[in-house]
C-alpha cells in the first residue's frame, strides 16, 4: 500500500484529512523519491529508470552516443522552417521559439482549460489553414523533438493560478486520475511508479514518477520510433486492460498538468531514448 503520509499529503481520501495544496503535494512528492533513492541526485531523476539501475544505464549511455532520435530532430527543424501555404511559419505562432517547451503545459484562463504543446502546435496549424497532425507519433513527434531539443536545460515551471479555481480543479482531476485504479488489472499509475519504482514487473524495472515528463517525446525500442507523452499514457491504460482516453482530451491534459507540476524545478532533457 501507499504510505499513509504520502496518501494524506497528496490529498486523497484518508480519514477525512483535508486535501493538501499543490505546493504541499509537490514538496512531499519530490522528498518521497529522494528519500527512497538517497544515492540518486535529484536532477538525475530526469533519466528515468537509468537513474536507479546502473546495469541498464550502461546500455542506455551507449545508445545515447548515437541517439536514435536525431533524425526526428532534423525533420522537426525542417518542419519549423518550412512555410505554410500562406507563407507563414511556426515562428509566427511562437515568436519566442523554438525553445518554448518550458512554457507548457499551462492554464488558459479564457478558455478554462489546460493547453499542452502538441495542442498549441495543431492550433497554430489550423489557424494558418493547415490540417492538424495526429497526436501519437509521426510529424507531431518530429517537431516536438526539435522544440524540446532546443529547450533542453529549461526548468519545469508549471503554474496553477491562484485566482482561478478552475485551474486548481483541473490539477485535482489530474491527480485523481493518477491515483485511480482502472482496467481489468485494477492498477493505477501510482501502483507502478509511486509504490513500486525499482521493483521488477516481469523483466522490466519500474521507473520513479519523479522526472517522468522531462524527457518526452521518446524513442522507445519497443515502438521502434519516437512517440509522445500521451501515446505513453494511452499505452499504460492498455497495459492494465483499460480503455484509453482520447489523446489530447481533457483527461490526459489534466493528467499532464498534474504530473508536470510534480516535476517543477527539474530540467527538460528531451527528446530521450527508452527501452
Amino acid at each position: 500500500m501507499l504510505t499513509a503520509a504520502l496518501v494524506m499529503v497528496l490529498g486523497l481520501t484518508w480519514g477525512g484529512v483535508a486535501p493538501a495544496t499543490p505546493q504541499e503535494d509537490q514538496a512531499i512528492w519530490q522528498s518521497y523519491y529522494q528519500k527512497r533513492f538517497p544515492d540518486v541526485p535529484k536532477e538525475d531523476f530526469t533519466n528515468g529508470v537509468y537513474a536507479i539501475d546502473p546495469v541498464s544505464r550502461e546500455s542506455w549511455e551507449a545508445i545515447e552516443e548515437f541517439p536514435p532520435y536525431e533524425m526526428a530532430i532534423s525533420q522537426g527543424e525542417e518542419m519549423w522552417n518550412t512555410p505554410f501555404a500562406n507563407g507563414k511559419t511556426y515562428q509566427d505562432c511562437f515568436p519566442n521559439g523554438p525553445a518554448i517547451a518550458g512554457k507548457y503545459p499551462y492554464w488558459d484562463k479564457e478558455r478554462g482549460m489546460v493547453v499542452t504543446l502538441p495542442l498549441a502546435i495543431n492550433e497554430c496549424r489550423e489557424a494558418n489553414g493547415e490540417g492538424p497532425l495526429k497526436y501519437k507519433k509521426g510529424p507531431i513527434a518530429d517537431i516536438l523533438s526539435y522544440i524540446r531539443y532546443q529547450s533542453r536545460g529549461q526548468l519545469t515551471k508549471v503554474e496553477i493560478p491562484e485566482d482561478d479555481p478552475k485551474a486548481l480543479e483541473a490539477y485535482e482531476k489530474g491527480k485523481q486520475f493518477y491515483f485511480a485504479r482502472r482496467g481489468q488489472l485494477n492498477f493505477s499509475c501510482a501502483n507502478c511508479h509511486v509504490q513500486n519504482p525499482g521493483n521488477l514487473l516481469r523483466s522490466d524495472i519500474l521507473s520513479p514518477a519523479l522526472g517522468h515528463t522531462t524527457h518526452f517525446p521518446v524513442y522507445r525500442s519497443k515502438w521502434g520510433e519516437i512517440g509522445t507523452l500521451h501515446r505513453r499514457f494511452s499505452g499504460c491504460n492498455k497495459q492494465v486492460r483499460a480503455k484509453p482516453f482520447k489523446v489530447q482530451g481533457e483527461e490526459y491534459r489534466n493528467l499532464e498538468y498534474f504530473l508536470t507540476y510534480m516535476q517543477n524545478g527539474l530540467s527538460l532533457n528531451g527528446p530521450g531514448a527508452r527501452k
